[in-house]
């Protein structure tokens, strides 16, 4: 009930008395924690979407240690909140020994600003990419640096496509990368506590870290002495010594889309009928150019088209065609011959689609030669044998090439080769966790721990 009191204080005002009564069946009052969580869990949400906006509109130029504040501010609320909320299964860690990547939110002048060219996501360089994207939303990132292992530096260099022939174009990678390194040891300390021997860079380039697609100016120029401590994640790799891996590396497989491969195979099944025994396609030179005193892929594809060039049974092509992925799936062997470097992306797709890779590169050092059994999924020909092709594939395909196909349509290696957004077990960015954590030793907060 309400009543209205004339104030004998003030004659101009009213003031409201109100007599609360019992009645016949009173509600049960509340719990106080139900009462109020409402109000309680609106200013957490507040709280986060505010983080998130400030975090989100910060000016590139912000400093590295407000992004660590800014993380660890919206990360106390949305642990809170997830707490009530179903979760999505998360990795095992125990399979990589709780390994922990923090990952540098650079300026975007580093990387994203590079994506507005649609072909940096997906050319044969674009692991640099890729790997950053899956550590972005992967289990072992972790938005403390205190409690990581290593440091990613999510850098861009291989999206600078030349206007001329359309290749990227790598001479600023050095300059950029030493930009990036800067800014990272001035604002942050963890790059100087281990004169950035935990610090990880992906350099997918013909010789690696040397950023240079000419073999002989690569190794003149070598790698730069800022990068010569860390771990360098590189499609380059060879079982003798070489200037461009004398650094503490991972190889890695050049980039093919699994996107790609998925719509190949939805229309030809890997075990499907392969019509076509030998295939290449790409740059065979009929008159190969003497530039700086060496001849392209050491004159290996020419010798391959001299000799097999008129045999039926050898598709090769030397012009490009979009659809190439449907002719690999058809193709009982696929030659993967070296080209300026050692390395080729036919390799990673003859294995994605079924074709047996005939590796023709001396001394190169394979992805992931721990986990994925490339003696008995793969041939190697030796460079100066090409002109046996033919006799060494004949033989093979009447003895064990059933034996090798069974080997190589296993779906676990087709994964281990490809790089996906949101990562997989088993697939090519988690064997990199898997290489890194086998390299623990070098993490500065474990050797801390160890030693107390």
């Amino acid at each position: 009930m309400v009543e209205l009191h004339r104030s004998t204080k003030n004659r101009k005002g009213f003031y409201v008395r109100m007599k609360f009564f019992r009645t016949r069946n009173p509600k049960p009052e509340k719990p106080f924690c139900f009462r109020y969580f409402k109000w309680l869990l609106w200013f957490s949400l507040s709280f986060y979407f505010f983080a998130k906006f400030l975090n989100n509109h910060e000016p590139s130029t912000n400093s590295l240690k407000k992004t660590i504040i800014s993380h660890t501010q919206s990360n106390v609320v949305s642990r809170a909140l997830s707490e009530s909320v179903p979760q999505q299964p998360r990795i095992n860690q125990g399979l990589l020994k709780n390994l922990k990547v923090y990952v540098y939110e650079l300026p975007s002048k580093y990387n994203s600003d590079w994506l507005s060219n649609k072909r940096c996501n997906n050319h044969l360089f674009a692991s640099e990419v890729a790997i950053h994207k899956a550590l972005m939303k992967s289990d072992v990132r972790t938005f403390d640096p205190s409690e990581a292992d290593f440091f990613f530096v999510p850098v861009y260099v291989s999206c600078n496509f030349s206007t001329v022939n359309g290749f990227p174009a790598i001479g600023h990678a050095r300059a950029l990368l030493s930009s990036a390194v800067e800014l990272i040891s001035s604002e942050l300390p963890f790059w100087k506590r281990s004169n950035g021997s935990d610090h990880v860079f992906v350099a997918s380039h013909d010789y690696g870290a040397c950023f240079h697609a000419m073999e002989d100016r690569a190794m003149a120029d070598g790698i730069p002495d800022f990068m010569k401590n860390s771990i360098i994640l590189q499609t380059f790799g060879v079982k003798y010594k070489h200037p461009c891996q004398d650094v503490e590396n991972i190889v890695i497989p050049p980039y093919i889309s699994p996107e790609d491969v998925q719509s190949t195979l939805s229309k030809s099944p890997i075990e499907g009928r392969r019509d076509i025994f030998v295939f290449f396609r790409g740059k065979m030179e009929v008159h190969p150019k003497n530039v700086s005193g060496r001849y392209y892929s050491k004159r290996v594809r020419t010798e391959i088209l001299r000799k097999y060039g008129n045999d039926r049974r050898f598709y090769l092509k030397r012009h490009r065609f979009a659809g190439y992925q449907s002719e690999i799936v058809r193709s009982v062997f696929c030659l993967c011959p070296l080209g300026w470097a050692p390395w080729s992306p036919r390799l990673v797709e003859s294995v994605a689609l079924g074709c047996v890779p005939v590796i023709i590169a001396d001394g190169i050092r394979l992805p992931y030669e721990t986990t994925v059994p490339w003696s008995e999924i793969s041939l190697t020909v030796r460079e100066k044998d090409v002109a046996k092709l033919g006799a060494v594939l004949d033989k093979v395909a009447a003895t064990n090439l059933s034996a090798i196909q069974r080997n190589l349509w296993d779906p676990q290696l087709r994964r281990a080769l490809l790089f996906h957004d949101d990562m997989e077990i088993g697939d090519a960015t988690w064997e990199v966790l898997v290489e890194l954590s086998m390299k623990l030793g070098r993490s500065y907060r474990r050797s801390r721990l160890s030693s107390e």
